[in-house]
Parts: structure tokens; C-alpha cells; sequence
């Protein structure tokens, strides 16, 4: 029985005179989620784009006749925000400047690597949909319309929405603070959608995500031969993003490095290239989100204060969720809407499931409350979600089990955690060790303190995984690595821990 295709998450349009290039295309992209266009010429190309307006398309730059920038232009005076992805097989260094410069969102030389593609087509559908899906900013929805919005109804929400729309058409920087999970990015799309550069790019790029050895580049480009490995120059996100609007979430895990040149952009409107030495003007809106207290960071010499003022030209501060529960309810509803349409069926979420949501402490926010609600609608039996349809936390987690090893790593003060704990016993553990140390004058710094044996727990709970450990604290992978990092556990046959001990 052959494997079906899942359902379409997208539509992309591909333009090139190559029938083999076209079978090659469809041939991998057979088990992707998206619809595929096609065309083996720039003008029918263009006309297949102005009937389907597909979210993206990939296109070779020479075809006889109408050619791939000609086309690009075409598809661009249709609507300028298409996302077009150029290709060749014939690189140069000026055919690259011109295809950003006429407003390619990248440009690729053949052949390429498949699962490079992939990703880069997975990337840009993503753009597709942050700059197609307009988020609203109203507190109360009609259901239809709780997918495109940012939902709350408590005072603090609308607190959030009057400071969207005080800066939102404003060409001004904004700093949006919050923690993890709160929706610091719908917030930044909410911006870009109720601003004069809504019909421009939009692009979101995780600074956590992102190997520091590779940020750099990634943001503001490299020149061929800057680095081992640099074969080609490489268009960064600002020259990408010119007139548009760029958004950097967890800023914060920005090297000094990649700070200071941020802080050029911000202030001169220009770029440098990695391995370059000429000023290259941008016009760019930034947007940048962190999780951390930035004000403690520039304390403790870990953020540029200069560029922390030129960020925080505005800022919107999302509450967490445990201070609006009354925004709870409204979220289930939305979330229960959501996954009625995606898995089928219809289910009524009981008034004891709401009280068990609404006692909830929430430390990973409204992505957390989504992943709860996710899981308890897969397990609900009937049509009514009950409380023992819910899962909260770690607490019912299935836990690894935990080596003598992991055990003897927690250092003096500490008692065993059993599996049943979840990430509130775990933090009150943590607070009542640090308020000992405290109190004791043992240390003095009880942020730094708070988050190092935070982590160190977490990874003792998991016996060192470390993606359920990341999943557990609400932060990526990468995150929990450089806090690893930053306070010296390491991870071997056991977890060891330098200093603070």
C-alpha cells in the first residue's frame, strides 16, 4: 500500500526550463506537506503566480526568454512580499547582489544538497505564514479567528494590546520581554502586521538556535574565501530583510561579538559582511525578544548597555501566565477548537479540568498549557476531557531512571528527588536551598545562584538527558547547553559541578 501525502501545509511554485530539475523537485519533495506548481518558463511561471499565489518559489535565474530576474521583478509588482528562493548552476558574485537587491528572499547554486533544500524550503514556509497570517490583537474572538490572534481578556493582556498598537506604526525599535513560552514572537508578527511595513518581509531568527561560529554570519553574510568552508558569498538576514522587518528572539545569547556589530546596525543602518571591509546600507524595523533580565545581565558584563538602550526604544513585557488564570478557560477553548479541527471529533472540557488547569502554576507558559492540552485530547475516552485526562508538568512523566551517580552529584544540602516531582517541587527545593545559602552568607548573587542549581536539578532528575531536562525548564536544547556552560556541569558518566558547592 503506497503512502499517502499528508495534508498541504503550503503551496510552492517551482519555475525552471529543466524537466529533469522539475522531476528531481517533485521526486524529493513527494512526502513533504506542501502542494506543488510548476513551470519550465519565467512568464508561465509568472501567470501560474498571479492565479495561485503560492507562499513560495523556487526559481532558476537563466531560461530562455523571460529570464529568472525578469520574472522575480514580475512575480514582485504582483506582490511584494512574494518569497522567491533563485538557482543556478552559473554563480557569480554580482548575479547574488542583484537577486537580493530585486528582493529574493536566498540564493542557491546547483546542485545543492537535498537536505539542505528541505530545509531551506521548510524555513522560508514558515516566513510564508508569519507574513500571510495576520495576528490580531483583540482581546475577544469569534472562534473562527482565535488561530490568528493573541488571546486574553485579563487586564494585563490589555494592557499588552494598547502597547502593540502605540508602537505598531511607529518605525521604532522594540524590546518584547517574557518568559519562555509566553508568545513574545506572535506579539512581534502582530507588530509587523499593524505597521506601514506589513507589505514587506518579515523574518524571524532564533539567536539560541543558532551556533555562535554561525550567527554571525547568518545575520549579516560572509564573503567567499572569509572563513574554511566559505565557498560562495552568503546574503545575510539585514540585507535580506532591507525594508522589511527583522525579528531576533533570545537576543540575549548574542556573543559580545555579534553584539557589537548589532549595535553598528541599529546605529548607522549599515552592515559589514564577515570577511568584508565595505559598508552596506539597510533599512531595517527590528524586533527583539529575550527571556532573560537583561538589566542583570549588563550588571554582571554579559550585555552591551548601549545596545541595550537602542533595543529598548519600546518594549512590551508579556505577563506569564500564572498571573492572568483568568485568561485559562479562553485559552482551552481555543486550544480544544484548534485540535477538534486537526485530530476530529468534538470534546467538552469538564469545570473540574478547568479548576486543575487554573491551579497550575504554568512554568513553561501558554506553550506549555498548549502541549497539555494537546496530550489530554489524544487520551481523552469520551467526549468530556476530565481531570484525570490531564497531565501536568513532569509530574506524570514517564522519568528515566536515575543512576547512583546522578545521585551523589547534587553536593551537600540537597535531598533525593523521586520521580513523581515536577518542576514546582523541584523550584521550591531550589528556593529553600538558596534562601539557606543566604541567610548564611554563603552567596550573595541569587539570580545567578537560583539558575545554576535550577539547571543542575533538572539534569540530576533526568540523570543527565538533556532534552528532557531543556523540556522540562521551557528552553532549547542549545540554551540549556550554554547555562551548562556558563556554570560549569559537565556531563560524563555523572554530572559534576564546579564551584557554588
Amino acid at each position: 500500500m503506497s503512502k499517502s501525502k499528508p495534508e498541504a501545509k503550503g503551496s510552492l511554485l517551482i519555475i525552471d526550463d529543466e524537466a529533469d530539475a522539475l522531476y528531481s523537485f517533485k521526486r524529493f519533495l513527494a512526502d513533504e506537506p506542501y502542494e506543488i506548481l510548476t513551470a519550465d518558463n519565467g512568464r508561465d511561471g509568472v501567470r501560474i503566480f498571479g492565479e495561485r499565489q503560492p507562499d513560495l518559489v523556487l526559481m532558476d535565474v537563466r531560461m530562455p526568454g523571460m529570464d529568472g530576474m525578469e520574472a522575480m521583478r514580475e512575480i514582485r509588482s504582483l506582490n511584494p512580499r512574494a518569497l522567491v528562493i533563485m538557482m543556478t548552476a552559473f554563480s557569480t558574485t554580482q548575479m547574488a547582489i542583484e537577486a537580493i537587491k530585486a528582493g529574493a528572499l536566498d540564493y542557491v547554486l546547483k546542485p545543492f544538497d537535498v537536505e539542505k533544500i528541505k530545509r531551506l524550503i521548510a524555513d522560508s514556509m514558515r516566513s510564508a505564514r508569519s507574513m500571510k497570517s495576520v495576528v490580531s490583537y483583540q482581546p475577544l474572538l469569534s472562534k473562527e479567528d482565535y488561530v490568528q490572534g493573541i488571546i486574553g481578556k485579563s487586564d494585563a493582556m490589555q494592557t499588552v494590546y494598547k502597547e502593540i498598537g502605540r508602537v505598531a506604526g511607529r518605525n521604532i525599535t522594540v524590546l518584547i520581554t517574557g518568559e519562555t513560552g509566553t508568545g513574545k514572537e506572535l506579539v512581534a508578527r502582530a507588530i509587523y502586521h499593524h505597521s506601514e511595513r506589513s507589505k514587506r518581509k518579515f523574518l524571524a531568527v532564533n539567536c539560541g538556535a543558532i551556533p555562535e561560529a554561525l550567527l554571525e554570519s547568518e545575520l549579516f553574510g560572509h564573503e567567499r574565501g572569509a572563513f574554511t568552508g566559505a565557498v560562495a558569498r552568503k546574503i545575510g538576514k539585514f540585507e535580506i530583510s532591507d525594508t522589511g522587518t527583522l525579528f531576533l528572539d533570545e537576543v540575549a545569547e548574542l556573543s559580545a561579538a555579534t553584539q557589537s556589530k548589532l549595535l553598528r546596525v541599529v546605529q548607522e543602518n549599515e552592515i559589514e559582511r564577515v570577511g568584508g571591509s565595505t559598508p552596506i546600507p539597510v533599512d531595517v524595523r527590528l524586533i527583539a525578544a529575550t527571556n532573560r533580565d537583561l538589566g542583570a545581565m549588563i550588571r554582571a558584563g554579559g550585555f552591551r548597555e548601549d545596545l541595550f538602550y537602542r533595543l529598548n526604544v519600546a518594549s512590551i513585557h508579556l505577563p506569564p501566565l500564572r498571573e492572568r488564570t483568568e485568561d485559562i478557560a479562553l485559552l482551552v477553548e481555543y486550544f480544544v477548537t484548534r485540535f477538534e479541527a486537526e485530530y476530529g471529533g468534538k470534546v467538552t472540557v469538564s469545570e473540574a479540568a478547568i479548576k486543575k488547569l487554573e491551579a497550575h502554576l504554568w512554568p513553561g507558559n501558554v506553550r506549555e498549557l498548549e502541549n497539555t492540552i494537546s496530550n489530554s485530547f489524544v487520551r481523552v475516552k469520551g467526549e468530556v476531557l476530565l481531570p484525570e485526562d490531564v497531565r501536568l508538568g513532569a509530574a506524570e512523566d514517564e522519568p528515566a531512571p536515575r543512576s547512583k551517580a546522578a545521585e551523589d552529584a547534587r553536593g551537600p544540602g540537597y535531598s533525593a528527588a523521586t520521580d513523581s516531582d515536577d518542576l514546582d517541587s523541584l523550584m521550591c527545593r531550589v528556593f529553600e536551598r538558596v534562601r539557606e545559602m543566604r541567610e548564611s552568607g554563603e552567596a550573595e548573587d541569587a539570580f545567578d545562584l537560583v539558575e545554576h542549581y535550577l539547571v543542575r536539578e533538572a539534569l540530576v532528575h533526568f540523570s543527565g538527558n538533556q532534552v528532557r531536562a531543556a523540556r522540562l525548564l521551557g528552553i532549547t536544547r542549545s540554551t540549556l547547553r550554554k547555562r551548562m556552560e556558563k556554570y560549569g556541569l559537565k556531563l560524563k558518566t555523572k554530572i559534576e559541578s564546579k564551584g557554588k558547592d
